[in-house]
């Protein structure tokens, strides 16, 4: 008699985007896996989701929740019962095998807590920022192995790190407004978390590079200061855009050049106003 196979919750924030969760509707109905739920967290002010959710055979449990992307994905984790648990951008794909691909990941070793995966756009490239070398996850090399949508966690470990910190993500009213992802795997790991990223596990999502500029600068630099970063990580981390931005005048790419100095600007913003008293744990 064969194992029963894990369950997946995947909770989906979502607001704006009608097509885009229409497409991804349309993949899940095609995993191979079948054992999953959608928790879709609505925080549009009206019923334009209704006629998707109707219309879908997916078994779907439809929550409202007010604007805020990590607010919208902690009401989505007050109801997770499943094995594993997801976050699903709500514009991104998944391949019909995916689902049973984290399975096959998690049944081949089953020490492990979770896995994370690469960013792939609609022809199946990545951005050359992320690696592809297969590492545990430690709160030293995660930076460049997860986004959110590419992060699959059992429910043990979702249950023992709690919520997102709600200054993180978009829809805050904070300057840091992304890294929530990163935050919460850092809050893992640091709890003894066993996690694997895996660049042969990839997430289609198009239109979103893997770049940091001001906005998700100053979320690093929130994090390096409330995670109590040791000095010489927060200079690696400053000294990497400020070397980027002296290559690329050097080589006259002013728009990279641009680019790193925003980030180089956002980084120090987020260390510097970081009030770690007030964030959520």
């Amino acid at each position: 008699m064969h194992p029963e196979l894990p369950s997946f919750d995947l909770v989906v924030a979502t607001v704006g985007r009608v097509q885009e969760l229409e497409q991804l509707l349309t993949a899940l109905e095609f995993q191979t896996h079948h054992r999953f739920r959608l928790i879709l967290v609505d925080q549009n002010p009206d019923d334009r989701l209704d006629k998707a959710v109707e219309a879908t055979s997916l078994d779907v449990l439809h929550l409202r929740s007010r604007p805020g992307l990590s607010r919208a994905r902690n009401a989505g984790l007050a109801h997770v019962t499943a094995d594993i648990v997801a976050f699903p951008d709500d514009d991104c794909t998944y391949d019909q095998d995916l689902l049973a691909h984290v399975d096959r990941l998690l049944a081949r070793d089953p020490k492990l807590d979770g896995v994370s995966g690469r960013s792939v756009d609609g022809g199946g490239r990545s951005s050359p920022s992320w690696k592809r070398d297969t590492a545990i996850l430690t709160d030293r090399n995660l930076w460049n192995r997860a986004i959110s949508y590419t992060i699959f966690l059992r429910r043990e470990i979702v249950e023992r790190v709690g919520m997102f910190d709600e200054r993180l993500g978009l829809g805050s009213p904070e300057p840091w407004s992304s890294g929530e992802e990163i935050d919460y795997l850092i809050r893992a790991v640091r709890s003894g978390a066993r996690i694997r990223y895996d660049p042969s596990l990839t997430v289609r999502h198009d239109g979103r590079g893997h770049g940091i500029g001001s906005r998700d600068g100053a979320s690093i630099g929130y994090l390096l200061r409330k995670h109590r970063y040791p000095k010489r990580t927060v200079a690696r981390m400053l000294i990497r855009p400020a070397g980027g931005m002296f290559v690329s005048l050097a080589r006259r790419d002013l728009d990279h050049a641009r680019f790193q100095a925003a980030t180089l600007r956002g980084r120090l913003r987020g260390y510097r106003e970081t009030s770690s008293e007030n964030s959520t744990e």
